[in-house]
């Protein structure tokens, strides 16, 4: 019986996914060898020994000690795509409430409703919340990945332009963009052309600017924009430089911001519009999310395979053998000889073997024929740079 832990509520679409027969699962699991989480803290906790793998069900993994984890030989998994159309949609719905004051007007008819003539107020005071139309629009969209590509797709079905920016797009994800989307180079050229701008990476500290995202829409950036540029995140907070943001809004250089991401600043800036965190929150992405976790626990416990790892290299096998050995170790030479020599001086043959690495860590699967003894795990634990061994029968 293997044992999952869930760390938050997890819908049970998800959960369903395990079979009664071969998993237990629930929030009182002790010494688990899974955990599912969605936003509880794990940085202080300690991991048991049995811990093999952690599934965030969404994408980001702030809440998970990742390189603790890749140390001890724990696989790290999240759901990339999976909640992408509730935040692609948010997206679009947040470029609405920027080019329409739409927050301001329903602010108003609260305010007025005791009003006896508010069906005449309106009539008279509508025009302070009038605004432009998307249609006809330039939306500059940098990266296009999983929510980025179909937020270009989605755009361009509204009738907008759309420029799209991203130096490392898949091939799978280029084949998926629409035809009408200009693909440019450079974030300066989204900066210097779109009406709208909606960023979606990942959050890259690098001393290379072409690289890293962190603070990139700052002062510089801004000062190449339009004037009464709409400036969207539904990626990550710490991309945009607040007071650069700040000082913007105050200016009239950008129209407004709208971000998933309310902090003690932005939170109490004009112009802003603030969404607390809804990107993913739809009933269908916590269910997406929760099924694409269950399902790469279960290929990871019960064929090793590695889907979706946020700290080990993606490596998928099909079956062969008799004994299948994952194995966990740093990214240095020779190991692999090592591995393969303990193996064949027992006797027994390798019928497939596959390894990847990334960065520090790699990871590596040997589907084995014949007997593999505890002397023979001994001396593969030995090798140095070795972390963890998983043997699945």
């Amino acid at each position: 019986m293997k044992n999952i832990q869930l760390l938050n509520k997890i819908a049970k679409v998800g959960t369903d996914v395990f079979d009664a027969d071969t998993y237990k699962i629930g929030e009182d699991i002790t010494d688990p060898d899974a955990i599912m989480v969605r936003s509880a803290a794990m940085h202080d906790m300690e991991f048991g020994a049995n811990l093999r793998a952690i599934a965030r069900a969404g994408a980001g993994t702030n809440n998970i000690p990742v390189d603790k984890c890749a140390e001890e030989g724990i696989v790290v998994f999240n759901t990339p795509g999976a909640n992408a159309n509730g935040v692609k949609e948010l997206v679009i719905a947040g470029m609405l409430l920027a080019a329409r004051d739409v927050v301001g007007g329903i602010e108003w008819v609260k305010d007025n409703a005791a009003d006896p003539d508010i069906a005449k107020s309106v009539e008279k005071s509508k025009s302070k919340f009038a605004g432009t139309e998307i249609l006809g629009k330039k939306l500059g969209v940098i990266g296009l990945g999983a929510i980025g590509g179909p937020l270009c797709n989605a755009a361009i079905s509204l009738g907008m332009e759309v420029y799209g920016c991203d130096p490392f797009i898949s091939v799978d994800a280029a084949w998926k963009l629409s035809r009408s989307v200009k693909h440019v180079k450079t974030r300066e050229e989204i900066f210097r052309e779109c009406d709208y701008i909606s960023v979606h990476t990942p959050l890259i500290v690098n001393d290379d600017p072409k690289i890293a995202t962190k603070g990139m829409i700052n002062e510089e950036a801004i000062s190449m924009m339009k004037d009464g540029v709409i400036i969207l995140n539904f990626a990550r907070d710490a991309l945009i430089d607040d007071a650069a943001m700040e000082k913007a809004l105050q200016s009239g250089k950008v129209r407004r911001y709208v971000t998933d991401f309310p902090n003690a600043k932005t939170a109490n800036m004009a112009g802003v519009i603030a969404i607390p965190h809804l990107g993913a929150s739809t009933e269908e992405s916590e269910d997406n999310c929760a099924v694409m976790a269950a399902k790469e626990l279960v290929d990871f416990l019960d064929n090793g395979n590695i889907v979706n790892s946020v700290n080990y290299p993606a490596v998928s096998l099909d079956r062969s053998g008799d004994i299948r050995l994952c194995i966990m170790h740093h990214n240095v030479p020779n190991i692999l000889s090592q591995i393969s020599t303990a193996i064949s001086d027992e006797g027994s043959n390798i019928e497939n073997m596959l390894s990847r690495s990334r960065g520090d860590f790699a990871y590596t699967i040997v589907d084995v024929t014949g007997n593999i003894s505890d002397d023979v795990l001994a001396k593969i634990k030995a090798v140095d740079g070795i972390i963890r061994i998983n043997v699945i029968k």
